[in-house]
């Protein structure tokens, strides 16, 4: 009877394990020694053709991140509209087919192994890091999830035009604090944001044909005469959120908002709290390697937000569709 008591505790111990399961550094080492490789290559391979993709792809992880944890349900498709990628937030995310074709090449190399979040949150890092910007570690073991809702991604992910109080909640409602809104806004520094998402602030702040007084006003006229000038072509007029040093992760995004150019009312509202703004300043005062073991240190910590682990949700055979 003894040994019958002892499996069963040992049984009871591996269903614990399982259910509270941890990411780990190399959670593939055994079971897919190559997938961390195979997507690292295609980056590689593939990066100097759109390196703009480094930016889509830390959004995206964001987003994904954002609604029901890090389990790559921003990626599911929906037959009748409704799944996160449809909700106004993520119809300017890009970069499907680039998480689609590395997961076919990891799918080829290992069935049924790695999840597309662990995929996601790989790519992620590594376009950043092929670009030129700060490393940081991912741990793997993430599942995917098998829901995907429109109105749970237009609640949970911040806005261009959220002030302060909104942000700090979303934030707060993922287990991030205000040092973290401000440094993974920092991504902003390699970000391209279209006109429509500041026409507001441009031309019509307050429903009177006004502008945002917290704009620069010489940076507002400028962006008028030149950048966001045809308003029928608001929703396609791309702008850099960090002109003339766009293509590299630095701190001038933090100097354009401190001189009150920053594009969005979200990277404005960084000034209107006191913990914000020193922060800022702050790192302004730093070193770029200081902001970027600071950013690596908020965006391991994002990539930890609600993971599913063990036995919870799956490993999706094509990230678009959860297996029948």
């Amino acid at each position: 009877m003894g040994s019958n008591l002892r499996f069963l505790s040992l049984c009871l111990l591996a269903l614990i394990a399982s259910t509270h399961a941890q990411l780990q550094l190399g959670f593939y080492a055994n079971s897919c020694p190559k997938a961390e490789q195979i997507v690292l290559k295609f980056v590689h391979d593939h990066i100097h053709n759109a390196p703009s993709l480094a930016a889509a792809l830390i959004r995206m992880h964001f987003h994904d991140c954002f609604v029901r944890g890090c389990d790559a349900s921003v990626l599911l498709n929906s037959t009748t509209n409704q799944a996160e990628k449809n909700a106004p937030p993520n119809l300017t995310v890009r970069g499907f087919d680039f998480i689609d074709r590395i997961k076919s090449l990891v799918e080829a190399e290992c069935p049924g192994v790695v999840s597309c979040a662990d995929i996601l949150t790989l790519a992620a890092r590594d376009t950043i890091v092929a670009t030129g910007g700060p490393y940081w570690k991912v741990p793997t073991g993430r599942r995917d999830g098998v829901i995907s809702n429109l109105v749970e991604a237009r609640n949970n992910i911040p806005a261009p035009f959220d002030n302060i109080t909104t942000l700090q909640t979303l934030f707060a409602n993922q287990g991030l604090d205000l040092k973290d809104l401000v440094l993974l806004s920092g991504a902003h520094t390699i970000g391209i944001a279209h006109c429509s998402s500041l026409s507001n602030r441009l031309f019509n702040f307050t429903g009177k044909g006004d502008q945002d007084p917290s704009l620069d006003s010489e940076y507002a006229a400028n962006l008028k005469a030149f950048k966001c000038k045809d308003l029928s072509k608001l929703n396609t007029t791309k702008i850099e959120m960090d002109p003339g040093s766009r293509k590299t992760f630095d701190l001038s995004y933090y100097s354009h908002v401190i001189k009150r150019r920053g594009l969005f009312e979200s990277d404005a509202a960084l000034l209107t709290n006191s913990v914000t703004k020193s922060q800022i300043i702050q790192l302004l005062e730093g070193t770029v390697e200081n902001f970027s073991a600071e950013f690596a240190t908020s965006i391991e910590k994002m990539g930890r937000i609600n993971v599913k682990t063990g036995t919870e949700g799956e490993i999706r055979k094509h990230c678009a569709f959860v297996n029948s």
